[in-house]
């Protein structure tokens, strides 16, 4: 029994020291092979480094040095949906490791995620104090933010002065971050239809529009066309995004229609001045122009960007007649998701506003009629970009409850729907 026991004990020990050298062996062998795809990475062959990398990180893996290596890789080419998923493995687990904090929001300022990246430094800075490198891309972060210029956004009312027009604006670069041609022009194709709850036919708005980047800003020609109780129309219309400097932007916008449902003319600006932390505030106005009378509109904003949200406050005042002035607002909130192209929002509006829709009583076309009437407004979009294409889509689908023009105090009830193309090129 006593030789039994001894031979057991003498097989377990050789066992455990033939074993041992086999798992160096393996654990030195997959250094060499990291050592080997750092090589081929660092000299751009990151194919080859990837297809190592992807061999040494297996889904349940705890070696955060090669799956750090595969995500900045995936970075370095482009690739940085792929690579912001492996940098959230290992954040999620292992969260005081400064360079892949680091490397992870690089890989947003790469991407033009400037929201994204505010968002990862802060978190960073939870966790690594305030660490002077992190607080440093913060601040190129937040920059990068101050000058993505977002301008006003257009709601389902096409010639609505309540609601502003939209574009986002993005001219830091001439290049794109891979060294090709950055897409300066665009074309949009809008198709929106109104449907209400009573009284009311459909009604139909169209515009084809052309986006040219200039080293100026952009500059946003655009055709409208609406169909209304039978009524059609025209207007022609151009929007200016000048550059001022890194600090401050304007918006300029002036339109022009014989037909009776739209205004002669419609004039509008804003000044944009990017604040401290993140904030933006405008000033501006509108004036239009109809055959028998004329409205001037002041308006301001206050927008805020925190992490991946952008909030908008809108003010509209109306100055009237025996010192009657009339107020109206819209709040727009916005969730970016993986870049400032795609996003959700939710625009909420109400208060009295020229009316300027030219709806019908008895029968009657009100097209040089203006009445100060009361409404509320909500309306859901999401924008986004095909996988392999720049091209961008819009759908948004909206709710309006508005006071009857011929009948105050009483109100009916529209639904909108729509949807938007814009091609790159």
């Amino acid at each position: 029994m006593k030789l039994k026991t001894t031979y057991l004990f003498v097989l377990c020990v050789f066992t455990a020291l033939s074993v041992r050298p086999q798992e160096k062996g393996a654990a030195e062998m997959d250094n060499v092979r990291l050592a080997e795809a750092r090589n081929l990475a660092f000299e751009g062959d990151f194919k080859s480094a990837n297809a190592i990398l992807s061999e040494l990180v297996k889904p349940d893996s705890k070696d955060h040095s090669a799956r750090s290596l595969l995500a900045s890789t995936y970075s370095w080419s482009g690739e940085y949906d792929r690579a912001r998923e492996e940098f959230n493995i290992i954040t999620s687990s292992e969260r005081k490791d400064r360079d892949v904090w680091m490397a992870a929001i690089k890989n947003e300022l790469y991407a033009k995620n400037h929201a994204t990246a505010v968002g990862l430094a802060n978190k960073a800075l939870i966790f690594l104090k305030d660490d002077a490198e992190v607080m440093r891309l913060k601040t190129i972060a937040e920059e990068g933010l101050a000058r993505t210029e977002y301008g006003e956004m257009e709601s389902y009312k096409s010639d609505s002065i309540t609601t502003p027009q939209k574009e986002v604006l993005d001219t830091l670069d001439t290049k794109s971050p891979e060294g090709e041609p950055a897409l300066n022009n665009s074309i949009s194709l809008r198709n929106l239809a109104v449907v209400y709850d009573q009284r009311y036919d459909p009604m139909y708005y169209s515009s084809l529009s052309y986006k040219r980047q200039t080293p100026l800003g952009s500059i946003i020609p655009r055709i409208n066309y609406s169909n209304r109780l039978g009524t059609y129309g025209v207007q022609y219309e151009a929007d200016f995004y000048p550059k001022i400097s890194k600090r401050f932007y304007a918006y300029l916008n002036y339109g022009y229609s014989n037909a009776p449902i739209y205004p002669k003319h419609r004039v509008g600006g804003d000044l944009y001045v990017n604040l401290p932390a993140a904030f933006e505030f405008s000033a501006g106005g509108r004036y239009i122009d109809f055959e028998t009378t004329k409205v001037s509109i002041i308006t301001n904003s206050l927008g805020y960007y925190t992490g991946n949200y952008y909030f908008s406050l809108r003010s509209y005042i109306t100055p009237g007649s025996d010192n009657l002035t009339s107020y109206s607002g819209n709040l727009l909130v916005r969730k970016y998701l993986k870049d400032a192209v795609n996003y959700i929002g939710l625009n909420v509006g109400m208060g009295y506003s020229p009316e300027l829709q030219q709806l019908t009583s008895g029968g009657e076309l009100l097209a040089e009629t203006l009445l100060y009437v009361e409404s509320q407004r909500l309306s859901l979009e999401y924008q986004f970009t095909g996988k392999k294409s720049p091209n961008i889509y819009t759908a948004n689908i909206g709710a309006t409850r508005q006071e009857l023009i011929f009948d105050s105090g009483k109100f009916f009830y529209g639904i909108s729907a729509g949807l938007t193309y814009e091609v790159r090129f």
